[in-house]
């Protein structure tokens, strides 16, 4: 119930949180905007591999899933973020989406999040767990 809580106030701990961000895409996919989180977690993933080969298969598949303006998934990012993307896609690293990536947090964070605070998603979930807590 606390933890619940604590994301209505905090973006961050409720991404850090596995069931927190499981709920929260939950609602993304509702507006048709889950491929922001999915995107996200990409690059957290990303940042965590240390193999060169693996790196570089990552990043080309985080930019065909989420960066090409082909992808059915494409992130809005702006064309400055885009232009270094390609330059860094010649030679990929495991943090060469950060500028993109802060890009859609900040996005989730500023944009969708209140919407997701006022959800009947977080509502729901709200209201179970404090009938759960009142129970006991």
């Amino acid at each position: 119930m606390e933890e619940i809580l604590t994301w209505s106030h905090n973006f961050d701990k409720m991404m850090k949180s596995p069931a927190g961000r499981n709920l929260f895409r939950e609602f993304l996919r509702t507006e048709y905007s889950e491929e922001n989180l999915l995107f996200w977690l990409a690059c957290e993933d990303l940042k965590n591999e240390q193999n060169k080969k693996l790196v570089e298969e990552k990043a080309r598949n985080i930019y065909e899933d989420y960066i090409s303006i082909l992808s059915p998934k494409e992130v809005s990012l702006d064309s400055r973020v885009r232009e270094v993307i390609n330059r860094n896609l010649l030679d990929p690293t495991p943090h060469m989406y950060e500028d993109a990536q802060l890009q859609i947090y900040t996005l989730m964070h500023r944009d969708s999040f209140p919407r997701f605070l006022n959800s009947q998603v977080f509502k729901t979930v709200l209201e179970s767990t404090e009938d759960s807590t009142n129970d006991s």
